[in-house]
């Protein structure tokens, strides 16, 4: 089980960030997406090689426009 935003999420072992943020429809190339795990943040490149490890934190961060 990891947490993801604050809400728990099972992952299953060796997980990749890439397959959790697939399943949260958080597309790899979307613009404006930024993911930190356990407060580190996590480049984009290294997604798809990115084990999630049992307990991490994971928050994705969306950047918004207006004011």
């Amino acid at each position: 089980m990891i947490v993801v935003n604050g809400e728990s999420f099972d992952v299953r072992p060796g997980e990749t960030l890439a397959a959790v943020l697939d399943r949260l429809d958080v597309s790899p190339h979307a613009r404006g997406v930024a993911v930190a795990v356990d407060g580190e943040v996590v480049p984009r490149a290294c997604w798809e090689l990115f084990a999630l490890a049992e307990d991490a934190r994971v928050e994705v961060l969306t950047a918004m426009q207006g004011g």
